[in-house]
């Protein structure tokens, strides 16, 4: 991003600020009462829109679920929610791929992904395919919200939104927590904060820090496959004095996390699968990532009387990553017979040293914008209209080192590449979004109308690998300006004070990368209809759902295999249907009895079809017929728990089960290349309460230790994570 646009971005802010107050102000009417101020404006739920209304599928994982699992893995945690796909691949849910409603899971590209409602993606426009997350253990709830109720998030409206909520300034004037755990693999973790509130100033601080081993052993030279990941966040609020004539409260938040984790995109073959699943060949030693990611988030939120309210944020995200990591092998990329030489070496049948190729996939992202939301209740229509100008952008600037992997298996580096000779580019993005929301209450019923338009820029520069040092024009400026208009309707109807039915329609849109060729950005329009009932202790919810895309998009990554002349690439597949159920349950047995038992149920029914023939340079889709299935999207899932709790102690046991896969477009019968087979996993949480401010707790992930494919990368296998059990302790004050 350069100086002018930063010095752009700054005088947006300031002219949005005064613009919209000014706006608000004229319109405020005189009121002598005191408003609450809070900081609710970076939720999607909350005491004017509370999750039980909502018309669409709209979910929460509060603190006391998160702290039932006391999960790392954010993929373990949203198992619970129908409707969300996960696919693992390192164990640890470093780098999840998520998806919803048939929109795919790769690296999360097709979601949209908030922490405190900013986009949390490294580069969301530019760079879709995220290589950073949140870290999920620290997270304070969870939100998950379908369907046509998420107009007012973006830039991906088709599948959902999750918000991830970070540690908010606890209400009293002292209050913290200190959990420490160990576990198998050398897992370990410490997880400390404190803060409070004062009359009008409050502040938190927060470290997370969790590491492990790895659960993979390296042939012939062993070696960490571990990682190491470290969070620290900082809070800090003033509100105005509860006299002033208009309530405000201003938040800053700072962040800052770093990983290093000894991963690889070198799988198995299936036969080496077969016999040792959590190994690793001695070609993918010097595999390593390495990460820091730096956060400043400024909220504004002023409330001129009950029914007006006018909340902004300016954000700022730089990270950056480099994955050091073998992509050829003897002369042959991964997914070309670079894995086979992998494993005919390590097996003795090559006798002779080889070369090893290590790429440094090294990237830097930017990710900074200005977003305002003014909220005015007026009758029975609850009004919202919002705006965002925002800029991203990657800068990919990379080379490959060559070493010498010796009949020991020791590789010695014999060739250091130079920066900026393999990838030289950079990716960028300018995008303006407004919003406009009005829910109408008519007796028992409420009917949301929407609209949001995106206004997006896209731009790549690249030098080539001939020129590193950027020297001059680069050899290639493309520029891509589309935008678009998303209408959205949906309605509730309030049966009785236990059932509510719902239905909606919307435009589901995502924006096309620098990447695609054609400029298209992804269309669909997108329908739901269910119900939700909740009695006493029971909580259901069914939602029907259907897809209807004009044009889908597939994003090229590593994660998928893809060839490294093709990454970062974006793809149109046109016509895709997606389908569905989604269907949640939870009831508590013997509720006023000294034990309880409660359970809880999730199921996803999905089908999602090509609608047209066409080829693509795209490896997971290739030569796609009319009727194929799309890839890495299970047809069924299921989640059940049941637990007991009795006032000291509480035990539960929570199983998933995941069908087939198949890891190319096609039908019928699933080749067993290209086959992800169905696996069950279970995993058990037990708690034991020594008073009212502290537990010892026991967590064991995939308790019968089951042995599962993950994923095919590169045409190689990797293994889920083995059972793994973690001892911990937890102090509150």
């Amino acid at each position: 991003m350069n100086q002018s646009n930063t010095l752009r971005l700054s005088v947006l802010a300031s002219a949005l600020l005064m613009s919209m107050g000014a706006t608000a102000a004229e319109k405020v009417t005189q009121d002598t009462q005191v408003a609450t101020t809070n900081i609710e404006q970076i939720t999607i739920f909350g005491s004017r829109n509370p999750v039980n209304t909502v018309p669409g599928s709209a979910h929460v994982i509060s603190a006391a679920d998160i702290e039932q699992f006391k999960y790392t893995d954010i993929m373990r945690t949203l198992a619970s929610i129908p409707g969300v796909y996960i696919q693992e691949e390192d164990g640890y849910g470093l780098r999840p791929n998520l998806g919803m409603r048939g929109t795919g899971q790769n690296r999360s590209e097709k979601i949209t992904v908030m922490e405190d409602g900013v986009l949390a993606a490294p580069a969301p426009y530019s760079s879709p395919a995220a290589y950073y997350f949140p870290t999920s253990g620290r997270m304070q709830s969870v939100e998950i919200l379908k369907g046509s109720s998420t107009v007012k998030y973006g830039p991906r409206t088709t599948g959902g939104v999750i918000n991830m909520l970070s540690r908010q300034i606890p209400e009293t004037e002292l209050a913290g927590k200190l959990d420490v755990a160990a576990g198998q693999d050398g897992f370990g973790k410490v997880h400390a904060f404190a803060g409070g509130q004062g009359e009008r100033i409050g502040a938190v601080t927060e470290i997370y820090r969790y590491q492990a081993d790895g659960f993979r052993d390296i042939n012939g030279v062993g070696g960490d496959t571990g990682f190491v990941k470290n969070d620290a966040l900082a809070k800090v609020s003033v509100k105005t004095d509860k006299t002033a004539k208009y309530q405000q409260i201003v938040e800053l938040k700072l962040k800052y996390a770093d990983e290093v984790s000894n991963e690889t995109y070198m799988g198995l073959t299936d036969e080496d699968y077969a016999a040792t699943p959590f190994m690793r060949y001695s070609a993918s030693q010097k595999d390593q990532m390495t990460t820091e990611h730096k956060q400043v988030q400024l909220n504004h939120v002023i409330e001129f009387n009950d029914n007006l309210a006018l909340s902004t944020t300016a954000y700022y995200n730089d990270f950056h990553r480099n994955w050091y990591k073998a992509d050829k092998v003897d002369g042959k990329s991964l997914s070309s017979g670079g894995v086979q030489n992998a494993a005919d070496f390590d097996k003795g049948s090559v006798t002779a040293p080889i070369d090893v190729s290590v790429k440094a996939n090294n990237r830097s992202y930017l990710s900074q914008g200005l977003q305002t939301e003014l909220n005015y209740y007026v009758g029975n229509h609850e009004l919202a209209f919002g705006a965002r100008y925002h800029e991203d952008e990657m800068d990919r600037y990379q080379w490959a080192d060559i070493y010498q992997l010796d009949t020991n298996q020791v590789m010695n580096r014999t060739q250091s590449g130079i920066p900026g000779t393999d990838s030289n580019r950079i990716d960028s993005a300018d995008a303006w979004a407004l919003f406009v929301q009005d829910r109408m209450t008519i007796g028992d019923f409420a009917i949301t109308v929407g609209i949001r338009y995106e206004d997006v820029t896209t731009n790549r520069l690249d030098w080539g690998k001939a020129n590193p040092g950027r020297d001059g024009q680069p050899s290639k400026d493309v520029d891509n300006s589309f935008s678009a208009v998303m209408p959205s309707l949906s309605a509730t109807y309030q049966v009785n004070e236990a059932l509510i039915l719902l239905a909606g329609v919307q435009k589901g849109f995502s924006p096309a990368a620098p990447g695609n060729a054609d400029g298209q950005e992804e269309e669909s329009w997108n329908y739901e209809a269910g119900l939700r009932y909740n009695q006493g202790a029971f909580t259901s919810e069914a939602i029907a759902f259907y897809g209807d895309y004009s044009n889908m998009h597939g994003n090229c990554t590593a994660a998928q295999g893809c060839d490294d002349n093709n990454i970062d690439n974006q793809y149109n597949a046109g016509e895709v249907d997606v389908s569905g159920l989604e269907l949640s349950l939870g009831y508590e047995f013997n509720q006023k009895g000294e034990i309880t038992f409660p359970v809880k149920m999730a199921y996803t029914f999905t089908n999602a079809e090509f609608g047209s023939d066409f080829s693509s340079d795209f490896e997971s889709w290739d030569n796609v017929k009319k009727g194929d299935s799309l890839t890495y999207l299970p047809d069924n899932q299921l989640y059940i728990s049941a637990g007991v709790a009795a006032e000291s102690w509480q035990v539960t046991l929570a199983g998933r089960y995941t069908d087939d896969m198949r890891t190319k477009a096609g039908q019928g019968d699933i080749p067993a290349d290209e086959l992800i087979g169905s696996k069950t996993v279970f995993d058990l949480s037990a708690r034991y309460f020594i008073n009212d401010v502290s537990e010892v707790y026991l967590n064991v992930d995939n308790l019968f230790d089951e042995t599962y494919v993950t994923t095919r990368v590169h045409g190689s296998v990797f293994a889920g994570k083995p059972q793994s059990a973690t001892l911990g302790y937890s102090y509150k004050f």
